[in-house]
């Protein structure tokens, strides 16, 4: 499995932006894709989820209503649509594949990452 996150930018607070994640090697087995951001110096935080096998999404308390995750139905795509940005939404944003059923909101339970994009909120 091959993940590549991308889309992320500069943007002023209050601004819109749409992140991508383009997966190669995803099957029907495969149970989820995830959305995780990172910031120096703290743990990983859990975004969004799909989980492929029903269609679910899942969302971080902390960012529902702002943040939405979707899917192509090929599961070669994964987005994220993020409104009214904040400076504290500054991470890089990075997709996951776990492959096996867990806890999507758990990172270290996810198998395959891909490189980080970058979004950079100005107040």
């Amino acid at each position: 499995v091959q993940l590549q996150a991308f889309g992320g930018g500069l943007v002023q607070a209050g601004d819109s932006l749409r992140l991508s994640c383009a997966a190669s090697g995803v099957t029907h087995n495969t149970y989820a894709l995830g959305w995780f951001r990172q910031t120096p110096g703290r743990e990983r935080e859990f975004v969004a989820a799909i989980r492929l096998t029903d269609g679910s999404t899942f969302h971080a308390d902390s960012l529902r209503g702002r943040f939405t995750a979707s899917r192509d139905n090929s599961r070669s795509a994964m987005y994220l649509q993020m409104h009214s940005l904040k400076a504290e939404d500054t991470a890089v944003y990075l997709c996951a594949c776990m492959i096996n059923w867990g806890v999507v909101r758990n990172h270290h339970e996810y198998n395959f990452w891909g490189q980080g994009t970058l979004v950079t909120v100005s107040s």
